[in-house]
């Protein structure tokens, strides 16, 4: 029995006498070719001689470019690269030696033999290569179309491309047509798969082929897309997966275990933002961050994005002990080595220690608490924890010389009418605050309910639909704007990275949604009916909740970014001592214990708050200070 081990070196063993075999063919065939099938004797001669010269030569830089370190089914368009670039290093060195050694009584190997054994090497040994990837995908293919279940493709791009790639690699499915909205592309072939027609046709297609699946494998496709093609597959009683979205997607890998049912964040008709991740998190390479919150969805998405962009150290920090270790476990099992800290940021002599001994130069604030109904009922810890928690780490971050800071705040905080929007709206005047009087950049980035994150409506209405219903709905005509925790937390990254100082950043929610129809599609979803198998009760809106979000607040201004997912919102600063004073009266307040003094006096510091920027801007523009409005 041959060990695991032993089979590698074979394996290698055996790459390495293919290529042997190989740079020696192409050798003699520049020999045959350049003297046109008739080599002079001496030439023959010549080519014994220096065969295995180049052979060791060629063989030495194969190795160095790691040649043998890759298993030829998965030969692709960089390997074919590499061996090209290799081959042109190799033949330069292979002249320089035989220009410089030449055999006693022989002649200089004439100068087209090298151009020509170039051209036999990269030909053979990409040949060989792409012939064995070629041999395997085919003995794969036969094995699938053998026992796999047919599914039909929708897309035919890349995306589909490297789909129907693993699907051959990994059997399991028989792709029996591809469907395209594009034209053009009717009757073509994509990895030997043939365009059967387009959405339109899809009922059609599905009839004929007989498929009972169907694979959406178009990653930037728009909701309405996908949504049109699951109500045609739920008509057909044919069952939908689909590859996940593009921020989903954070590597771009396309695999057959990426493929997952359907769910009501694909449907809901927003366009995804393609976002260059390496470009837009270059300042964060090599960076120590820091992350509040860490295991929560917000601050646990943001843990995993930025674990992929190279900071120096990742210091995750969660109240929670069990979050934190999941995160930690799952950071640590994708081969990351972050640092986990049990700490809660209302207390400040503790978060002191972790800014002193971890030094962090980024810092994500996304600790919050977000539950607007509970926050109602507990105020004096929504301020602690939401505003002035924000407070303490603001002054931390001032006071360690961090670089950046970035709180997650909610379109909650926009005209607030509950506790924990207004503390929301509190911590944003903080890091307005702090952007304009330091040097550390702080920014905020605001924006609306993000999909399955704790606390969200869909949480809510799958426990519901689970249970049979009724699924509650607390106004027929409520919207609200949503996105994808994965969208929500690359466009945080690049908002941060262009944050000057005291900066409020708005994401494009898209349009508002209305849940009535988000309740509907869900349980459309799930198989069932809105109406006959699942009821839908209107429960009533409650204190302070709105019908409809607003994501900027009377006396901001917008301006666009360079980033067009992001908008910038502006408005009157406030004197920081004054804000200062106010929230250690706000402090003081907390501390009495009394749910009622501390609501009232945060209403108090954000209405004074309000009413200090308006008085301010008028004075400004009546005495003209800095040369005009602002």
């Amino acid at each position: 029995m041959i060990s695991p081990a032993w089979r590698g070196h074979l394996h290698r063993l055996g790459q390495v006498s293919v290529d042997v075999c190989l740079i020696a063919l192409a050798w003699w065939l520049a020999f045959v070719v350049r003297f046109d099938g008739d080599p002079p004797g001496r030439y023959d001669r010549l080519f014994l001689i220096t065969v295995g010269v180049v052979i060791g030569l060629k063989l030495a830089v194969f190795v160095a470019f790691r040649f043998y370190t890759r298993w030829w089914r998965f030969t692709g368009i960089q390997d074919l690269e590499q061996i090209v670039i290799a081959c042109v290093v190799a033949t330069l060195l292979v002249i320089t030696v035989l220009t410089i050694w030449r055999p006693d009584g022989y002649e200089a190997v004439p100068r087209g033999v090298f151009v020509l054994d170039f051209l036999f090497t990269v030909v053979l040994v990409g040949g060989v290569r792409f012939l064995v990837r070629s041999l395997m995908e085919r003995s794969n293919r036969g094995g699938a179309l053998a026992k796999g279940r047919p599914v039909i493709v929708c897309g035919a791009g890349s995306a589909a491309n490297s789909l129907l790639r693993d699907i051959r690699q990994n059997g399991g499915l028989t792709p029996v047509g591809l469907i395209d909205d594009d034209p053009r592309k009717a009757g073509l072939r994509v990895g030997g798969v043939k365009v059967l027609g387009t959405r339109e046709d899809l009922a059609r297609v599905l009839r004929e082929t007989r498929a009972r699946e169907v694979i959406i494998a178009m990653p930037s496709a728009p909701g309405s897309v996908r949504r049109d093609i699951v109500e045609r597959c739920r008509a057909a009683d044919v069952r939908v997966t689909t590859l996940p979205g593009l921020p989903e997607l954070i590597n771009g890998e396309v695999s057959v275990q990426k493929l997952r049912e359907v769910q009501v964040e694909d449907v809901l008709g927003r366009a995804p933002v393609e976002i260059d991740m390496a470009r837009v998190a270059r300042y964060l390479n090599g960076k120590r961050v820091l992350v509040t919150g860490a295991g929560g969805s917000i601050g646990s998405e943001l843990c995993r994005q930025l674990a992929q962009v190279g900071p120096s150290s990742l210091v995750i920090v969660d109240h929670a002990e069990n979050n934190l270790f999941e995160i930690d476990l799952e950071l640590r099992e994708r081969g990351h080595a972050p640092v986990p800290v049990v700490a809660d940021c209302r207390n400040a002599d503790l978060m002191d220690q972790v800014f002193t001994q971890y030094r962090p130069e980024i810092v994500f604030h996304a600790a919050a608490y977000k539950h607007v109904p509970m926050m109602e009922l507990n105020p004096i810890q929504a301020i602690a924890n939401n505003a002035l928690a924000t407070a303490t780490l603001a002054d931390l971050a001032t006071r360690h010389g961090v670089e950046r800071v970035c709180l997650i705040s909610t379109d909650k905080a926009v005209e607030p009418q509950t506790v924990m929007g207004g503390t929301k709206a509190l911590a944003e005047r903080v890091v307005e605050m702090h952007g304009h009087s330091g040097t550390t950049r702080f920014a905020a980035v605001r924006f609306g309910n993000v999909l399955g994150s704790s606390g969200s409506v869909l949480p809510i209405f799958r426990r519901q639909i689970a249970q049979g219903g009724p699924v509650t709905v607390t106004h027929p005509d409520m919207t609200r704007y949503f996105m994808t925790i994965p969208e929500a937390v690359q466009l945080v990254i690049e908002a941060t990275g262009i944050a000057e100082g005291g900066d409020v950043f708005v994401l494009d929610m898209g349009e508002p949604v209305r849940i009535m129809d988000l309740a509907q599609n869900m349980i459309r979803l799930s198989g069932m009916e809105p109406g006959r198998d699942i009821q839908i009760e209107v429960s009533g809106v409650r204190p302070g909740e709105k019908l409809h979000e607003e994501l900027f607040n009377l006396d901001e201004e917008v301006r666009p970014t360079r980033y067009g997912g992001i908008l910038r919102a502006t408005r009157p600063a406030l004197d920081p001592e004054v804000l200062a004073g106010r929230i250690d009266a706000l402090r003081g307040a907390v501390a009495s214990g009394d749910p009622k003094v501390a609501s009232d006096a945060l209403w108090a510091t954000l209405r004074a708050g309000r009413d200090d920027a308006a008085s301010g801007e008028r004075q400004d523009v009546h005495h003209g200070d800095d040369g005009g409005q602002q």
